[in-house]
């Protein structure tokens, strides 16, 4: 089953606080912080590799477990294959901000495009925009090429869950979907799996 956890990092944009979590991660980790300009995006760095390994050492996970990471504003995201399966698994978090027609418009599929501007409220419009980011997002991920994969080579039909309706050939496998809220924060949240088991509950009990 793929179970998925989510934190808040904020505490982690405090010097003090960013410099424990630092130096407790692999060095590998640390470089890639280090990389990072802004102070949000080092504690979401450090924050979500430090969710992981609660994460792990709470559930007793392997260290090689299918997992995927992601982060927007104050919160990280972490997807886990948890029953030593070996499932593709991607995830993506996303604070909503404006409305991107134009990007829609451009990298969607002229059906979701459609369904868009099908919602008679600019605030419906901008909510499925960003549903559809972290859907098709997720799904990016899960196949491992990211954003190399054409955004328009796929096509998802909103429900619950939502479905993959079109596929790239080269990726012959059915993909599962589930998507999260929490407590009204203005996030889209959600998770692509080749195993159809996906928790519908969102952990949130590990706190940084």
């Amino acid at each position: 089953m793929v179970k998925v956890w989510v934190a808040d990092v904020s505490p982690l944009c405090e010097s003090g606080c960013y410099e424990a979590y630092y130096s407790a991660l692999p060095d590998f980790r640390k470089k890639k912080a280090d990389a990072l300009r802004s102070v949000e995006m080092r504690a979401q760095s450090a924050g979500v590799w430090s969710l992981w390994e609660k994460i792990r050492k709470e559930y007793g996970i392997a260290d090689d477990a299918p997992r995927n990471f992601s982060h927007s504003g104050q919160y990280v995201m972490c997807a886990v294959e948890t029953a030593g399966k070996n499932a593709a698994v991607g995830c993506d978090l996303e604070k909503k901000g404006e409305l991107k027609l134009r990007l829609a418009k451009r990298f969607f599929c002229p059906e979701e495009y459609e369904m868009i501007l099908d919602q008679d409220s600019e605030e419906k419009r901008t909510d499925m925009f960003y549903r559809y980011w972290v859907l098709k997002e997720s799904f990016m991920k899960a196949t491992g090429k990211g954003m190399a994969l054409p955004v328009n080579s796929f096509c998802i039909r909103l429900g619950e869950p939502p479905v993959l309706v079109r596929q790239p050939a080269e990726f012959t496998e059915d993909y599962y979907y589930m998507e999260y809220e929490w407590m009204g924060i203005p996030y889209k949240m959600a998770v692509c799996s080749t195993d159809a088991r996906i928790d519908t509950a969102l952990h949130t009990e590990l706190k940084l």
